[in-house]
């Protein structure tokens, strides 16, 4: 048997970063992931369990984990991530179930809770982006019939680009007019937009933010539990 913090646990981290470095590359190249991975990393979950040498303690931290699965099948019922987002956090419950090397305590949503954090970083690089092109010059809102209000939400959530690609449109046609379109996008229904000088939100895999987010957990542990206790 496999044991020990420096065993069992630190083989188990090895194996879910294997998992989300090579479904996260997948996912950036082709934006499809074939459910083979994940059948694959959840056989050797299977196989690290009957490794463990306290296999009840672990029985026990896997159910725990796996509270994750009912949220995360949830929010791919509801377009807020896409299908292989999903399968990724389930199987990453059972082969790395609540794992960290760091102090702060962690929960069954660390990983998501540090993902939906990390993820609002590309705001700043929208805001910066859009900055830029101002500062040289170039009328982002041409041909737009905008308010000032949603010319400060499109300068955060999007951009205008020449060539787009995994990209999802922000703009609409109304009348004779064209405007920007904030409604919500479903992860998996949406087309990625194919029009040239257009406004688009970037279509970033979610995997990458989950794979951040595990990452954080790892080394960290919980950004809320921390901004938490650092209130107090």
């Amino acid at each position: 048997m496999v044991d020990g913090i420096y065993g069992l646990n630190v083989i188990r981290i090895i194996f879910a970063f294997s998992m989300l470095f090579l479904a996260t590359m997948i996912d950036i190249r082709k934006r499809e992931i074939n459910d083979i991975l994940w059948i694959g990393f959840g056989c050797v979950a299977v196989l690290l369990f009957f490794l463990d040498g306290d296999m009840w303690k672990t029985f026990v931290l896997l159910a725990i984990s796996m509270i994750i699965s009912p949220v995360a099948l949830l929010l791919w019922r509801f377009g807020i991530f896409g299908g292989a987002d999903a399968l990724c956090l389930i199987v990453l419950s059972t082969l790395a179930p609540m794992a960290t090397l760091g102090t702060l305590h962690i929960t069954p949503f660390t990983t998501l809770t540090n993902a939906a954090i990390i993820s609002i970083t590309p705001i700043f690089v929208n805001v910066i982006r859009n900055i830029i092109a101002i500062l040289r010059g170039e009328d982002i809102f041409k041909g737009l019939d905008v308010s000032r209000l949603d010319k400060v939400i499109a300068i955060c959530i999007g951009y205008r680009s020449r060539n787009p690609k995994y990209s999802f449109s922000i703009e609409r046609i109304v009348g004779s007019s064209k405007k920007l379109d904030f409604s919500f996008k479903h992860a998996e229904k949406t087309e990625f937009s194919t029009t040239s000088d257009t406004w688009v939100t970037p279509g970033i895999p979610y995997l990458v933010y989950i794979t951040a987010g595990f990452t954080i957990q790892v080394f960290y542990g919980d950004i809320i539990f921390s901004m938490i206790y650092s209130m107090k």
